[in-house]
């Protein structure tokens, strides 16, 4: 189970990238075959996180956040729209981020071999995300969330991490 999307791209790609090495094909091809996102594993265990959901109680003061779909998940893994259901599934209002389907400029080394051009993505891309008045944004790669983070004074964090406030936080009080 990945919880970063650009480690999940590349360990879903391992079957193809070394498909022609003798000693490590079949393995890596097993383990591309079991690599799953975290969405894809809270997705197909809908009926209990809505039981998990229906049971806890909303905290609305950070209920409002804006979702920044990360390159490598939407169009890496071909993921899309499965984090911000399972947000709203959790109480979460999403808000609308114009051009969502863009890059943040993070993109690996991008943003140290293309600094100037990576800092303008950034800057649309936090512009965006802040149009809806969130109070906070989440995304689903370490890279962005970093690279997002120094882009903005909203907090910044992995949607993981705001599920588990909500679930854990919110069942002990």
């Amino acid at each position: 189970v990945m919880t970063a999307s650009g480690c999940g791209v590349t360990v879903k790609e391992y079957g193809h990238l070394l498909r022609h090495d003798p000693a490590y094909a079949e393995k890596a091809a097993r383990i591309s075959e079991l690599c799953k996102d975290i969405s894809e594993i809270l997705e197909a265990e809908t009926q209990v996180l809505a039981s998990s959901i229906n049971s806890l109680p909303v905290n609305p003061k950070k209920s409002k956040l804006a979702f920044h779909s990360p390159c490598t998940l939407q169009h890496g893994m071909q993921i899309r729209g499965v984090v911000e259901r399972i947000l709203i599934a959790a109480g979460f209002e999403l808000t609308v981020v114009p051009d969502a389907h863009l890059c943040c400029g993070s993109a690996g080394t991008y943003s140290i071999l293309q600094p100037e051009l990576s800092q303008q993505l950034l800057k649309n891309k936090v512009t965006a995300l802040e149009s809806g008045g969130p109070a906070c944004i989440a995304t689903a790669n370490i890279g962005c969330l970093m690279h997002v983070r120094g882009g903005t004074s909203l907090p910044v964090s992995h949607w993981i991490e705001l599920l588990d406030e909500r679930f854990v936080k919110s069942a002990h009080a």
